[in-house]
This record gives structure tokens, sequence and C-alpha cells, in this order.
């Protein structure tokens, strides 16, 4: 299996992580890529932030943080950290489900190693659009 989940200072298993796995091969496949390996670590705020600010001198908290490690066009290899905490507090002050955020974010995560940001307005309407896409799938 290429898609592999971690934890590091959270106890957080993804529920039914086969069906989350064939989602994400299935979008990576339809954005043209192909997957090398992809690591989705689930961690706590105060590991991403230190995570932000020691590789992105970033010094605010996130909900994820992408690491590509790709070496070739069109292949998928990366790291993927996703704050549980953040991901709950999002769910809540959007008022919707913990496992549609988290799912969110597991797609994001993905469309920024298919080349996506989300830095620009017209950048974050596009990643807005493809995740709502790719969400409808799941």
């Amino acid at each position: 299996m290429a898609i592999h989940f971690f934890e590091e200072e959270v106890n957080y298993k993804l529920p039914d992580s086969e069906h989350t796995i064939l989602w994400i091969e299935n979008s990576i496949k339809a954005e043209g890529y192909s997957l090398e390996e992809l690591n989705f670590i689930f961690c706590s705020d105060e590991y991403l932030h230190k995570m932000n600010v020691e590789y992105l001198d970033h010094d605010t908290l996130t909900d994820i943080i992408t690491f590509d490690n790709s070496e070739e066009e069109n292949i998928i290899e990366g790291d993927i950290f996703i704050s549980i905490d953040r991901v709950n507090e999002n769910a809540s002050n959007q008022n919707t489900l913990f496992d549609n955020e988290l799912h969110r974010v597991l797609i994001h995560g993905v469309l920024h190693l298919c080349g996506y940001g989300d830095k620009e307005a017209d950048e974050k309407k596009l990643m807005r659009e493809k995740e709502d896409t790719y969400l409808s799938k799941l």
C-alpha cells in the first residue's frame, strides 16, 4: 500500500481507511498523476506549530502542512501533516462534521501535491472547486 497513516502526539485512527485510500488514489489518477508514496501524519496543534516555525518560518497555527518529496513530474510522493486539533476546531466553527472537514483537508493536501496553490484569490477558488468535486465522489 502506498498510502500510510501515522500519529504524532495524538491518538487518532482514521475510520474506514481502506475507503479513504481508494478515494485518494482515484483522485490522484483523475488529476493525471501516479502515486509513489504518500504519508499522512495526524498530529497536535503544538506539533504542527513547531514544524510551521522550523520549516516554513511561519509562527501561526495551521491545519495542514504538505511536503512534496517527488523527484519526477506527475508522480505523487510526499508527507502531509494534519492537526487534528485544528480540524476539530474548524469543523465546529464552520458547523460541519469533523469527518467532512478532515476529508476536505486530506484532499486539500493531495491537491497541493498535484500542483494547485491557494495563495491568490483565483487559486483559492479553484482549490475549493476541486475539493468539492472530489468530496462529492467520496
